[in-house]
C-alpha cells in the first residue's frame, strides 16, 4: 500500500465552506447559499461527559509531589485483588492519601462479575435500532449497576467496525458503517459516564477480527484508518471517554499498545484526549517503548510495568517526568470523577426492575424482520391460536455471547415460555427440541460394568474412577458431552483424552450457549467415529475441596434422526412453526463458516418443507447464510436478545410491537461475496501480516462500488405496515446541507421506520471515495395514514475525506448526490448539491 500512518502531529484544519444546494427531484428549491462553516474535527478535550474540576491541576500535582516512586508504580498496573467481585481487573490504591483502589470490569451488554446483572441485548442488537438517544439508556442501565456492583471503570463499549463477517466478536460491537458507529458510541459513553462509572472505548485500534490478534500486523493507508476504524474512537474522545484500550495486535509494523503515531500523535495531539491509556490483557510487550509511547496502565498484571518500570525509571531510560505523565492521567480522570475527594461519591442501588425495562424496550426496538412472506407475520388468528417451536434455543433461553461480554442475568425466560404465556391457555403451542445440545445418558446396556455415568458425585477430597467398555452394535458418530461443576473430569477413549484443558481464552471462553447446560453445569463436547464393538472408556473425577457432581452424556445419529422427526411431527400438526435458530460465537475465536452449525440447516429443510408457515428467528452473532431462505414463511433476526429476549420476540413474533430494527451490517449472498472473501492478505492475514486492501469501501461501500448483489443489504429490515417516500429538498445550512423529505405510512398498522440518507462521492477529490456512504438517518413511528417531514443534517465531516498529503481533512466540493430510503440498496429519492469551498486556515 502506498498509504502510510501519519508520524506528524501538526494539523492542518479544513477550511471555512461555503455550500450552494439544489434539488435535482421535482420538488427541488432555489439554490441557497451558506456562511462560514466549522472545521470538521471535533474540538480538543472532553467535549462532553465529566469536565475536569476547578483546582484539579493543582491538586493532581500536589498528589504527585507526595506519591513515592513505588505508589506511583502500583497506580500504573494490575495486581490481585484482596476482596474481588468477579471482575476483570484491579488497580492499588494509596490508602495515605486517599487515592482509592479502582476495580475495572467487563460489560459491552451488562456488567460481567460474579453477582448478577442485567443482561442487555448485544451491541449489534442496540446498533440495529439506529436510535442514539436508545444507546444513551442503554449506557445509564450499565453505568448505573456497575457502580452499584462495586466497579470504577467499566472495559467498554468496543467501537471496531464489523468488517469480516467471520469475526467472532461481531455481536459486542455495532456496525460496518463508521457514521452509525460514531453516534452509538458517543451516546452510549455519554450514558455510562453519567452514572459516574469510567468508560474504557476498545480495541485501539484495527482488531476486527479474533484469528491471530495477538501477533497479527494489520496494515492500512491513512485514509482508509481515518474514514473507517478511527472515526468511532475519535466520536469516544469526543465525547469524554475516561480511558482508551489499545489492541493485541500491531498496526503497521508497531504494536498498538507502544505505537506513537496512535497513542500520542492522534489520540493525545489531534484529538485531545486527557484520559489513560491500559492495555488489553497480556497486550504490553515492553516497558520503556510502551510507556514513552503513551501507554499508561498495564492490565492485569506488572510483568512491565511492575519491577521492570521501577528498574527503569531508576536506571533513567524511563524518566520520571514519564512515569509523572501516566500517573497524571489516571489521578486526573479520577478527580473528574470525583474519586480523589477523601469520601468517593455514594453507591446507588441497582435497580433491577429498570434494567429490565431497558433490556426488554432495546431488544424490540432493534429486532429484525428481514423476511415476510404470505402474511405468515404477524401471528393472528388460527396462526396464534396453534402453533409448533422448534429449536433448542427455543426451549432454552440464549442470552448472551460467549466471553467477557456474557452476563448472568437474575432470570431469564426461555422463548417457549413466553410464547405459551403470550398465547394464552386456550392455544395450543407444542414443542419440539429438534437438535440435542446437551445429550442423553449413554445407554446402559453398552457399559461393561455398569456405570453411573449420568449424574456421579465426588466427595471433597476424593477421587472418582470408573474404567470399561462401551461396546456398539454398529459404526456410528457420537458427540459425547461431559457436564461437570469442579475440575474437568479427564474422559479417555480408547487412550485418547476426549476433553483437553486448552490453552489462554480458548479454554476460559467457549460460547454463551453452548458452554454450560441449562442447571449451570459446565460443558465441553468432543465428536468420535466410533467403529462396531467394544471401545476402552476411562473416567476420573476429582472432587477437590468442595466436591462436584458430573455426568457423562452423548448424542448419535439415530438420536439425531429421532429429534429430526419428532420436529417433522411438530411442524405438520400446527397451523405454524417458529423455529429458533442459533450460532454460538465468543472471544477468542473467529467462526469457521457463515452456515448455522450442527444439524440446524437439515433441520430447518425438513420443518420448511412440512409446513411452509414457518418462522425461523436467528440468534446469532453477525450475518448468516440461508440456503434454505425461500422455503420459509418469515425470518426474524434478534442476535443475542439479553435477559428479556424471549418477551421481546414474543411481543414481536404477535404483533404487539413493531419490528423497529434495520442491519447494521450487510448479509452476503454467499461466502464468496463479501469484502475479504477469497483474498486471504485482507482475511485472516498470511505470515502475520493482514493489508486492509480495500481501503474506505468497508460494508456496504464496498458491495455498492463492485455491484455485488448480497442476501439483504445494509439497512434492511421489513415493518408490519408499508411506507412511501417523496418530497425531497435539500437545503444549505451553515455547517453542512439540510435534507428533508416525507414519509408517509400507507399501510393500516401503526410502524417503525428507519428513513436513511447516503452522499456520493465529490467529482474535484482526487481521492478514493465510496460511491455511496451513510450521511444520517432519523428512526420514526407514524400511525397508519400519517405522514411526517424528516429533516437530516449533513454536516462538513461527512461532506469530506482525509487527504494524507496534507495530512488533514479536505472538504469534497462540486456536485454531490443525495439519496434517501429505506436501505443502502432501496433509495427512492435522488437530489443534488453543489458544494464549494470559500476559504482556508
Amino acid at each position: 500500500m502506498t498509504e502510510a500512518v501519519s508520524r506528524r502531529s501538526a494539523m492542518r484544519l479544513l477550511g471555512a465552506a461555503a455550500v450552494t444546494a439544489g434539488c435535482a427531484a421535482p420538488h427541488g428549491g432555489a439554490a441557497l447559499r451558506t456562511g462560514t462553516g466549522p472545521d470538521p474535527s471535533p474540538p480538543p478535550g472532553p467535549a462532553a461527559g465529566r469536565a475536569a474540576r476547578p483546582g484539579s491541576e493543582a491538586r493532581i500535582e500536589a498528589l504527585i509531589e507526595r506519591l513515592a516512586l513505588d505508589e506511583k508504580i502500583r497506580l500504573l498496573h494490575g495486581d490481585r485483588d484482596p476482596a474481588p467481585l468477579g471482575q476483570a481487573g484491579y488497580v492499588p490504591g494509596v490508602p495515605r492519601l486517599a487515592i482509592p483502589p479502582l476495580r475495572l470490569a467487563d460489560g459491552p451488554a451488562g456488567v460481567r462479575v460474579a453477582k448478577p446483572a442485567t443482561a442487555l441485548p448485544a451491541p449489534v442488537l442496540l446498533a440495529s435500532a439506529f436510535d442514539p438517544a436508545l444507546a444513551r439508556e442503554y449506557g445509564r442501565v450499565i453505568g448505573r449497576e456497575g457502580r452499584a456492583l462495586g466497579q470504577d471503570v467499566l472495559l467498554s463499549p468496543m467501537v471496531n467496525l464489523i468488517r469480516t463477517p467471520y469475526a467472532g466478536r461481531n455481536f459486542e460491537t455495532f456496525s460496518e458503517d463508521p457514521k452509525l458507529t460514531a453516534d452509538l458510541v458517543a451516546e452510549m459513553i455519554r450514558g455510562i459516564q453519567e452514572e459516574g462509572l469510567i468508560a474504557t472505548v476498545k480495541h485501539y485500534a484495527l482488531n476486527n477480527q479474533e484469528e491471530g490478534r495477538t501477533t497479527v500486523d494489520v496494515v492500512a493507508g491513512e485514509q482508509t484508518l481515518h474514514e473507517t476504524e478511527l472515526r468511532g474512537f475519535e466520536a469516544a474522545v469526543a465525547a469524554g471517554a475516561g480511558s482508551v484500550m489499545g489492541a493485541y495486535n500491531k498496526v503497521n509494523g508497531v504494536h498498538a499498545c507502544e505505537s506513537k503515531p496512535l497513542l500520542e500523535d492522534l489520540l493525545r495531539k489531534r484529538w485531545g484526549f486527557a484520559g489513560w491509556v491500559v492495555s488489553d490483557w497480556d497486550a504490553t510487550h515492553s516497558t520503556a517503548a510502551a510507556i514513552g509511547a503513551g501507554l499508561d496502565m498495564e492490565m492485569p498484571g506488572g510483568r512491565h510495568y511492575g519491577d521492570a518500570l521501577k528498574a527503569a525509571v531508576t536506571a533513567g531510560t524511563v524518566p520520571v517526568a514519564t512515569l509523572d505523565r501516566s500517573v497524571r492521567r489516571i489521578l486526573a480522570t479520577l478527580d473528574r470523577f470525583g474519586l480523589l475527594d477523601g469520601a468517593p461519591p455514594p453507591r446507588p442501588a441497582r435497580d433491577a426492575a429498570a434494567g429490565a425495562a431497558v433490556a426488554r424496550k432495546v431488544a424490540v426496538a432493534g429486532a429484525v424482520l428481514l423476511r415476510n412472506e404470505r402474511g405468515t407475520l404477524p401471528l393472528t388468528g388460527a396462526a396464534a391460536r396453534s402453533l409448533a417451536v422448534i429449536g433448542p434455543t427455543g426451549g432454552v433461553p440464549f442470552v448472551s455471547g460467549g466471553g467477557s461480554a456474557h452476563v448472568v442475568p437474575d432470570r431469564a425466560d426461555s422463548p417457549l415460555t413466553a410464547l405459551r404465556a403470550r398465547a394464552g391457555a386456550s392455544a395450543e403451542v407444542g414443542y419440539a427440541l429438534g437438535e440435542d445440545l446437551y445429550g442423553r445418558p449413554l445407554p446402559a446396556a453398552a457399559l461393561a460394568p455398569a456405570a453411573a455415568l449420568d449424574d456421579a458425585q465426588v466427595a471433597p477430597g476424593r477421587t472418582w474412577t470408573w474404567e470399561g467398555t462401551l461396546t456398539l452394535p454398529a459404526e456410528d458418530e457420537w458427540n459425547l458431552i461431559v457436564h461437570y461443576t469442579g475440575k474437568r473430569p479427564a474422559v479417555r477413549l480408547d487412550g485418547r483424552e476426549l476433553f483437553p484443558v486448552r490453552t489462554g481464552v480458548a479454554e476460559y471462553f467457549a460460547g454463551g450457549l453452548l458452554a454450560a447446560a441449562p442447571d449451570g453445569l459446565t460443558v465441553r463436547r468432543a465428536t468420535v467415529k466410533l467403529t462396531r464393538g467394544a471401545h476402552r472408556l476411562a473416567v476420573t473425577a476429582e472432587g477437590g475441596a468442595s466436591g462436584q457432581r458430573f455426568r457423562l452424556r452423548h448424542t448419535s445419529r439415530a438420536g439425531r434422526a429421532e429429534d429430526l422427526a419428532a420436529a417433522v411431527r411438530a411442524a405438520r400438526g400446527a397451523h405454524s412453526v417458529v423455529l429458533f435458530a442459533y450460532e454460538d460465537a465468543t472471544e477468542g475465536r473467529d467462526r469457521t463458516t457463515l452456515a448455522l452449525p450442527g444439524s440446524q440447516q437439515q433441520l430447518i429443510e425438513a420443518v420448511t418443507a412440512a409446513n411452509p408457515r414457518t418462522t425461523v428467528v436467528l440468534n446469532t452473532s453477525s450475518s448468516t447464510a440461508m440456503p434454505w431462505l425461500a422455503k420459509t414463511g418469515a425470518v426474524l433476526q434478534m442476535y443475542y436478545p439479553g435477559q428479556e429476549g424471549a418477551a421481546a420476540t414474543a411481543a414481536v413474533l404477535f404483533g404487539d410491537s413493531d419490528p423497529g430494527g434495520r442491519l447494521t451490517q450487510t448479509f452476503p449472498a454467499a461466502e464468496h461475496l463479501h469484502p475479504v472473501a477469497g483474498d486471504p492478505v485482507r482475511y485472516p492475514g498470511v505470515g502475520g501480516r493482514q493489508e486492509y486492501t480495500e481501503g474506505v469501501h468497508v460494508g456496504h461501500r464496498w458491495y455498492d462500488g463492485r455491484q455485488v448483489a448480497p442476501l439483504f443489504p445494509f439497512g434492511h429490515g421489513l415493518s408490519y405496515t408499508t411506507f412511501g417516500y417523496g418530497e425531497p429538498a435539500v437545503r444549505a445550512e451553515a455547517d453542512g446541507l439540510r435534507v428533508e423529505f416525507t414519509v408517509r405510512n400507507t399501510g393500516r398498522r401503526p410502524g417503525t421506520e428507519v428513513a436513511q440518507v447516503y452522499l456520493g462521492p465529490s467529482p474535484d477529490l482526487r481521492l478514493d471515495q465510496p460511491v455511496r456512504l451513510l450521511a444520517g438517518y432519523r428512526r420514526l413511528t407514524l400511525d397508519p395514514g400519517r405522514s411526517r417531514r424528516v429533516a437530516v443534517d449533513i454536516d462538513a465531516r461527512t461532506l469530506s475525506s482525509w487527504d494524507p498529503a496534507r495530512p488533514g481533512w479536505v472538504l469534497g466540493t462540486g456536485r454531490r448526490t443525495v439519496y434517501v430510503g429505506r436501505s443502502s440498496r432501496d433509495l427512492p429519492l435522488r437530489a443534488e448539491a453543489v458544494v464549494r469551498a470559500t476559504g482556508g486556515r
